[in-house]
């Protein structure tokens, strides 16, 4: 199980946030994926999931992730042969071919990065039956627009005292639709929680090469604690730090206000993680889609 106790100060990105271990860790790993140079030679940070066609090749040394293209290296090579045979200092000049690192290509490809969608949804009692209801259509409705682009989804629910991954990305959409259906309602609201898994989900997702966006679905009034525990004070402040360090991952997100009156509580968390920001109870479907179209277009 995962630790859930709070170490003390530890900064993250230009604040200073107390974050669980497994979090610290996720995020670092985030920040080595950007100096990480794919397969554009570009110079900038190229990660995917999966190779797409063949690029012409890069002169250069092969890196961990890269693999040497032999025949451009010997094409670069060629028109060098009877000089350096000419300096070489060995009896088998003839007999060899001189190679230098200045000849090394390396093979490249165009690289795809898929897109995950996690969806975390507020399952306590605090969103009410009806609105936990109005709430799934909502997701569904985001589900079939997912799966029209084939991206991938992920799907958790935040009840009683924790979180729950209900579903790891997946491209099933059927699989996602029957996972929403039987989940239940009722209990506290372990929003931290929530964040949390949402956090740990999209970081892991971003670790594989997929690009990921995240969009929550609550009413914002979160009352337990990541210890489980009904701290309404320490529940508030856990939940700011994990805004912050969604923010300072740059992970594109989506809040969706499912009370039937917007409130300051759930505006002040959404600037926090600099997200996109939609009442339930304002929006139809064709909004719905279009405030994600924009998240996921950043």
């Amino acid at each position: 199980s995962l630790e859930t106790k709070l170490p003390s100060e530890i900064m993250v990105e230009a604040a200073r946030a107390a974050l669980p271990p497994e979090i610290l860790k996720l995020l670092v790993d985030a920040r080595s994926l950007r100096n990480t140079v794919g397969a554009s030679g570009s110079g900038v940070s190229v990660i995917g999931n999966r190779r797409g066609r063949p690029l012409a090749p890069r002169r250069g040394k092969p890196q961990s992730h890269q693999k040497l293209d032999l025949i451009a290296t010997l094409r670069a090579a060629a028109p060098w042969q009877k000089l350096r045979r000419k300096f070489a200092q060995t009896d088998a000049q003839h007999d060899r071919l001189f190679i230098e690192s200045s000849d090394f290509h390396v093979k490249r490809n165009k690289v795809h990065s898929d897109r995950v969608l996690v969806f975390a949804v507020d399952a306590s009692g605090s969103a009410a039956v009806a609105r936990l209801a109005e709430a799934k259509g909502a997701v569904e409705q985001l589900l079939a627009r997912a799966y029209s682009r084939r991206d991938h989804v992920a799907l958790l629910s935040f009840r009683g005292a924790q979180a729950e991954l209900l579903l790891p990305p997946t491209r099933s959409l059927v699989l996602a639709k029957n996972r929403l259906r039987s989940l239940p309602g009722g209990g506290g609201t372990p929003l931290a929680d929530g964040l949390k898994t949402a956090l740990e989900t999209a970081l892991r997702a971003r670790s594989k090469g997929m690009t990921p966006t995240i969009a929550i679905l609550t009413d914002g009034k979160g009352n337990v604690a990541l210890d489980g525990s009904g701290n309404r004070a320490l529940a508030e402040q856990q939940t700011h730090t994990l805004a912050r360090a969604i923010r300072a991952t740059g992970i594109a997100t989506l809040i969706i206000d499912v009370a039937r009156r917007p409130h300051a509580q759930l505006t002040h968390l959404t600037q926090l993680m600099g997200a996109r920001y939609v009442a339930l109870s304002q929006a139809n479907a064709k909004h719905l889609s279009a405030v994600l179209g924009a998240t996921l277009e950043g």
